[in-house]
């Protein structure tokens, strides 16, 4: 995702905040996949960090993928995420899935 595509996910989407993140989302248009964007600010860690961070989080998504219709997700960590065990992030990223589907059925 580009800079303008991050910009219109945060100011026309909707937040779903979270203990290990906070999840931006936002519908695409019918038929396309599900998209991840990160943003992982320096103050959750140093470079290390949050490379590993990273690499969860689009772990766990690409695990789930087809869970989370045409959506564009952008999750912004919380420091949180680096203590965490990697069920409690698929747990996290399944509360965002189901938060989408109750929006798809309404």
């Amino acid at each position: 995702m580009r800079n303008s595509e991050f910009r219109r996910i945060y100011d026309t989407g909707v937040r779903l905040p979270g203990p290990l993140f906070v999840a931006f989302i936002k519908p695409r248009a019918e038929g396309e996949c599900a998209r991840l964007g990160l943003t992982v600010p320096r103050a959750v860690g140093g470079s290390v960090d949050r490379s590993r961070i990273k690499r969860r989080l689009r772990e766990a998504f690409r695990m789930r993928r087809d869970r989370f219709g045409a959506y564009d997700i952008v999750l912004n960590p919380r420091k949180a995420v680096l203590t965490a065990e990697f069920a409690e992030i698929e747990r996290a990223l399944e509360r965002v899935a189901a938060k989408i589907q109750e929006r798809v059925k309404a």
